[in-house]
């Protein structure tokens, strides 16, 4: 059976609003090289799902230039291949109270979804990184004649992570007993659902059409609560890598455990016959000076390394000076750094400047950030 691909670009914006202010969350530099959506599309096609559409609603013109026409992930296609959805397509504005969520996007498309031969979908948001198949959850989704699946991984929801997800329950058969959105006051064991749903064609247009004469808003308290005991509703129990990123410190985090993690890194990029695609550029290999000093660091092409580096993520384009420390940091695309400067714990964002002698330095658990084109 074919199946299609959703990816809502702007949903989670404001969980990490330092990195979104220029960009969508889809386009949120990961990992060195990468950007949030690589690992979203990637997944779709190492699943054989080419017939990919990707919601936008506002800042997409980073995400615009980076997927370009999909041909890097082999999407650039007469027949399916990848296509931006703009908001408000063909005129049409069903989410009037403006919040950007994902039946919102939806209602606002509803035209072009409306048009999907497939017969299944995949519902899937930009901000969750994880190296997944979807080929036996499919599986599992048709052989069960389920109108919705959910993708879920049993972990442990302090209160702060609860209150950015949704709590699903279920039975020993995996039919959905109870659904709770962003619960104020929980904390502890629970299954959590990933943002990842895979949805009967019919089904996914007829909770679209139903929104849109109700005045719905939210997939999770409008469709799958009211849902259980009615529709077919299931879960997926899911027991890989995933992360998600509810704030900052929580994509610091992340990404310094891919650093620091074997079995983390492993897990997205050393899976085989899944890679993860990235958009290729044709970047002059980095320079160390004789001076250099780096350990324990994933540095991109084009940089220019002079100082000692430690423990850092570096992006493509980044030139650290004479003398200068970079410890337990994350530098963007074309950070330059003067001499005989010393930064600790700092997420520096495109283009910024930081000038001679200058000493900055945040904690591991609350890192010193610095926006786009920033001088300091």
């Amino acid at each position: 059976m074919s199946t299609a691909g959703i990816i809502f670009s702007n949903v989670h914006d404001s969980h990490i609003s330092e990195l979104t202010q220029y960009r969508s969350m889809a386009s949120v530099p990961f990992a060195c090289r990468y950007r949030f959506i690589d690992f979203t599309l990637s997944n779709f096609v190492n699943s054989e799902i080419s017939d990919i559409f990707i919601i936008t609603n506002n800042n997409y013109m980073s995400l615009m230039n980076h997927v370009g026409s999909g041909k890097d992930w082999d999407l650039a296609r007469r027949s399916g291949g990848l296509k931006i959805l703009p908001p408000n397509l063909y005129g049409s504005n069903f989410a009037t109270d403006g919040a950007v969520t994902r039946l919102n996007s939806l209602k606002n498309v509803y035209t072009a979804i409306a048009k999907i031969p497939d017969e299944t979908v995949v519902l899937a948001d930009c901000d969750g990184i994880c190296n997944i198949d979807f080929r036996p959850i499919i599986e599992e989704h048709l052989k069960n004649d389920a109108d919705a699946t959910l993708v879920v991984q049993k972990m442990y929801a302090d209160s702060e992570f609860a209150r950015n997800n949704v709590i699903v329950s279920s039975d020993e058969n995996g039919v959905m007993t109870d659904i709770i959105s962003k619960p104020t006051r929980f904390e502890g064991e629970a299954e959590v659902c990933l943002n990842l749903v895979v949805m009967k064609t019919e089904y996914l247009l007829s909770v679209i059409s139903d929104a849109i004469s109700r005045g719905y808003s939210s997939l999770s308290l409008d469709v799958f609560s009211k849902g259980i005991g009615r529709s077919n509703l299931r879960v997926y129990r899911y027991d890989g890598y995933f992360a998600a990123f509810s704030s900052l410190e929580a994509y610091y985090r992340s990404s310094m455990d891919i650093l620091n993690k074997k079995q983390d890194y492993d897990a997205l990029f050393g899976v085989k016959f899944r890679p993860i695609i990235t958009k290729v550029r044709n970047s002059a290999p980095s320079y160390f000076s004789e001076s250099s000093e780096v350990k324990n660091s994933m540095i991109a092409d084009g940089c220019v390394i002079e100082g000692k580096v430690e423990n850092s993520i570096l992006f493509r384009g980044v030139k650290i000076g004479k003398n200068t420390t970079v410890k337990n940091c994350i530098l963007m695309q074309d950070t330059q750094v003067g001499d005989d400067a010393a930064l600790r714990c700092i997420i520096s964002d495109k283009n910024v400047i930081i000038r001679d002698s200058v000493i900055l330095s945040g904690m591991e658990s609350h890192p010193f950030f610095i926006g786009k084109g920033k001088i300091i």
